[in-house]
């Protein structure tokens, strides 16, 4: 399973990419608000993060609820650069612009997916990625780990004819990457935060503690 950093801060990008785990990023128009960002300075920022990157998948989400203003927004951020993945929400507006894009080989992540039938008709308009949630859906008391079992199986039954890749979103914990690899799925997306929390375990901390206590031991001896 590959990692994706979930975020628009370009200091945890940065970090994240020298640990030599992060396989792309992903943005959405919250992630940008956190980092003080305007409109005017959105598509440089983008850049910055597609140059960090060097080629690997960065999705900008677009905020238009047209057709025709996701076409657009689509084919602007494919000129920022050639690793750039339009992000769009799915709804019927987005289908057709997928299917647009495309035909244009531009890629896109379908985002915002909490269902099956969102996910193969996303599939079937042509998207490069889909992105099932799963924390919002524990947020509502619901399981957010077998809805994206679900869409995983669902999407790995049948060949579309272009590559699909599934996208675990709204990951927030270290079990959320556990279960998201043994159902298979090929990418999660996760916040700097749940990324050092999976690094993290108590018995490593204590066992780090007890050899570097021995190893003082050996060192006065």
């Amino acid at each position: 399973m590959k990692f994706f950093l979930d975020t628009a801060n370009l200091e945890e990008i940065r970090e994240a990419v020298s640990w030599g785990v992060i396989s792309g990023v992903t943005t959405n128009p919250s992630l940008y608000a956190k980092t003080g960002g305007t409109l005017a300075g959105y598509e440089d920022h983008m850049r910055a993060i597609c140059a960090v990157c060097d080629g690997l998948p960065v999705s900008a989400e677009s905020c238009a609820d047209t057709t025709e203003g996701m076409i657009e927004d689509g084919r602007r951020f494919a000129r920022i650069a050639p690793n750039i993945v339009a992000k769009l929400p799915v709804c019927t507006e987005a289908l057709a612009a997928t299917h647009a894009l495309a035909q244009e080989g531009i890629s896109v992540n379908m985002t915002l997916v909490f269902t099956v039938p969102q996910a193969l008709l996303a599939a079937r308009a042509g998207a490069r990625y889909i992105s099932p949630f799963v924390g919002r859906f524990d947020d509502i008391a619901e399981d957010g780990v077998e809805q994206l079992s679900n869409v995983c199986a669902a999407i790995h039954n049948y060949d579309f004819g272009h590559e699909v890749e599934i996208i675990g979103a709204s990951i927030r914990t270290p079990n959320h990457i556990t279960q998201a690899a043994l159902m298979g799925c090929d990418i999660a997306t996760v916040p700097f935060a749940a990324l050092k929390k999976a690094v993290k375990h108590p018995l490593t901390d204590r066992g780090l503690a007890s050899f570097l206590e021995d190893w003082k031991k050996v060192e006065q001896a």
